[in-house]
């Protein structure tokens, strides 16, 4: 257990790290930035109770507030995909997939399943990250379009990242 424990905490300064040191330089035109570090909440096991994933997702996002000075924008939408993840979760799994214990991973559940869920979870993280930064609907589109295209950014880093990261048999 204590080994699972650090093999958490090694991912979250990971992904931290990676994401004030370089991807947060990272904007292309202005429209695309990628969030890799919201991996953390969607890699999380199954069985993370509630209250912890609100809690970790809060600390996750304050971390990246803390470093980049955005003042709780990422607190929130982390808590917020943290909130959405277990309705998520029964949205597009079976209960087959729930009770054998299966780690969200696409090494584990494929990539057809991983993709949706990443599809859905990054996609309402950007929505609610974006939208908040503005905190006004006068430029709808123009964040609509921000939203989708540093989405799929981010998602195509979160695959890469899964198949580098993969177990090899």
């Amino acid at each position: 257990m204590n080994s699972g424990i650090f093999k958490y905490i090694g991912s979250w300064l990971i992904l931290v790290l990676l994401q004030v040191l370089l991807l947060n330089h990272i904007q292309i035109s202005g429209y695309v930035n990628p969030y890799l570090y919201i991996l953390f909440i969607l890699t999380l096991p199954f069985n993370t109770p509630n209250y912890l994933l609100l809690l970790l997702g809060f600390l996750l996002g304050l971390n990246i507030d803390i470093f980049t000075n955005t003042l709780g924008m990422h607190a929130a939408a982390t808590t917020f995909v943290a909130f959405i993840r277990p309705s998520v979760i029964n949205l597009i799994s079976s209960r087959d997939v729930l009770e054998l214990n299966q780690l969200p991973r696409i090494s584990e559940l494929g990539f057809s399943w991983f993709f949706r869920y990443s599809l859905i979870m990054v996609l309402s993280h950007h929505l609610f990250l974006f939208y908040i930064e503005v905190f006004t609907f006068s430029g709808f589109f123009h964040t609509l379009l921000r939203s989708l295209l540093s989405s799929a950014l981010t998602i195509v880093l979160i695959l890469v990242s899964q198949y580098m990261t993969a177990k090899q048999n």
